[in-house]
């Protein structure tokens, strides 16, 4: 789904285990994964164990049977590229990073010209915090998608609508630009946005995603002007079917949003704080409002949605002091 804010969808996922023989099953049984319910799947920028929430109920027993299906597929044709990908989204989507990264890496070593596998791989390299391989990844997908159609990415999460909204490439400038931003390499963030930018005109969805990275990309190098233009074309009646919080935060940095609006500290779960509360707080502290700042940043990561990207880059951010 849009890579964006469905922050709160992006239950995500890393690579733990070794190579295996590409005909043996690369799930772990039920009785290990009882025993590793705790075992962490990355660790912090500060250095805390970032273990995955386990989901429950109806959640729990549809991602499972998800990722069952996935797994089938994969063992009838473990040579297949679709299936690699699927197992590593499923398994994304149960927490299971390490695992995910795995698969990933075995259809790598099947398909090493195949951009939708270094792209996944990417996104969930930025989840465990491995950005230098993340960009790595996503650069490669980048080189082997160039002069070529883009293409719509099928949703692991579809929206209500059921329509898919995201495209491979507009995902790949996306992550990329992301990375880079999260080693505070801005020069080289905002070079990817604008790549991404040619490609995030497909639909309003895209578009605000894009273009909140890049307007906080821009802000971040002192280039206001240029920032303001990025908003511009954005206005209160979208056609947003996924990616509400980035449209709420574009509104807010035109002034058409308090940011009170946009984030109620005493009223929002962790999943708003971590998704919302980047925005925000980088809005305070690109407007010089630096303790401020830190206060939403320090609120953010003090929750426990440890896999959003908003989560990530207020992390990034204290670990830099800004």
């Amino acid at each position: 789904m849009p890579i964006v804010v469905t922050i709160a969808l992006m239950v995500t996922l890393v690579a733990a285990g070794g190579a295996t023989p590409f005909d043996s099953p690369l799930i772990l049984h039920d009785e290990r994964l009882a025993q590793d319910r705790q075992t962490p799947e990355a660790m912090s920028l500060f250095g805390k164990p970032l273990v995955s929430a386990q989901p429950t109920g109806e959640t729990k027993a549809r991602l499972e049977a998800d990722l069952a299906k996935a797994q089938a597929e994969y063992d009838r044709d473990p040579s297949s590229a679709d299936a690699a990908i699927w197992l590593g989204r499923r398994l994304a989507y149960l927490g299971r990073f390490n695992d995910a990264i795995a698969a990933y890496a075995r259809g790598i070593e099947r398909h090493p010209n195949e951009p939708r596998l270094y792209r996944h791989r990417g996104h969930r390299y930025i989840t465990i915090r491995k950005f230098d391989l993340a960009i790595a990844d996503l650069r490669r997908a980048s080189q082997l998608t160039t002069g070529k159609p883009d293409e719509i990415e099928p949703d692991g999460a579809p929206n209500k609508a059921g329509i898919p909204r995201s495209t491979l490439q507009s995902n790949i400038w996306y992550h990329l630009g992301l990375a880079q931003y999260l080693t505070g390499d801005f020069a080289a963030a905002l070079a990817s946005y604008r790549e991404g930018m040619k490609v995030s005109r497909v639909n309003d969805d895209m578009l605000v995603a894009t273009s909140d990275w890049l307007y906080m990309t821009l802000r971040r190098l002192g280039r206001d002007a240029e920032a303001k233009q990025v908003i511009d074309p954005i206005r209160e009646p979208m056609d947003i079917l996924e990616n509400q919080a980035y449209h709420a935060r574009l509104l807010m940095y035109k002034s058409l949003r308090t940011p009170e609006s946009v984030l109620n500290l005493n009223t929002a779960d962790d999943v708003q704080i971590a998704t919302q509360g980047y925005g925000v707080g980088n809005w305070y502290l690109v407007n010089g409002d630096k303790p401020k700042a830190r206060e939403i940043f320090e609120r953010v990561v003090a929750g426990r949605a440890w896999q959003a990207f908003g989560f990530i880059a207020a992390e990034a951010d204290l670990k830099r002091g800004f």
